[in-house]
């Protein structure tokens, strides 16, 4: 038998509406009940600024009411996070060795014949048995990322001056490289 749920979520929805709604004209009461209590209730309870605007906290400098303050070093630390890799276990940094020292005996073969190519680097990490290979580059140097066969990434780069092929944990933003624009 087929059921249409759409019915029973509108009635769902409806009732979420109605109980909300109670919720809330009940918050009202309850405050402007204290406001009209008595005459000190009200000169006791002072009505504090909403912040409108988020200002970067400096030493030494009172910022004004209506400012939420955070620390500008610190938001800017938060932001880069994304590139952080997520710890690995050892047996999934072992699992990953023996791909990961063959694809850096294949890529220093490129590299020192002058070989090197975006395609030609694909071949050698698919050679090793991996795939979902992610590439950043051209002919002139070429970043690469592979999961590993028990979790985490092998990732590095290669040029005709530089190959650097390591183990690591996925980045916090997912997958073994960070997403070109970064």
């Amino acid at each position: 038998m087929t059921r249409i749920r759409g019915d029973r979520s509108r009635s769902t929805r409806l009732l979420l509406v109605i109980a909300t709604t109670m919720l809330l004209a009940g918050c009202a009461t309850a405050t402007t009940g204290l406001s009209t209590a008595s005459p000190s209730a009200s000169a006791s309870a002072s009505p504090s600024p909403t912040p409108t605007a988020a200002c970067p906290q400096v030493e030494g400098v009172e910022l004004p009411a209506d400012c939420a303050p955070y620390d500008p070093d610190n938001a800017m630390a938060q932001n880069d996070r994304y590139r952080d890799r997520v710890d690995l276990s050892e047996a999934s940094r072992a699992a990953a060795e023996q791909p990961a020292n063959e694809i850096r005996t294949a890529l220093e073969t490129l590299r020192t014949s002058g070989d090197l190519s975006v395609d030609a680097v694909e071949d050698a990490i698919a050679d090793a048995g991996l795939a979902g290979i992610q590439i950043i580059g051209d002919d002139r140097a070429v970043a690469f990322g592979v999961a590993a066969p028990e979790g985490g990434c092998i990732f590095g780069e290669v040029s005709a001056d530089v190959l650097s092929v390591e183990v690591g944990g996925i980045i916090m933003d997912g997958g073994c490289l960070p997403a070109v624009g970064h």
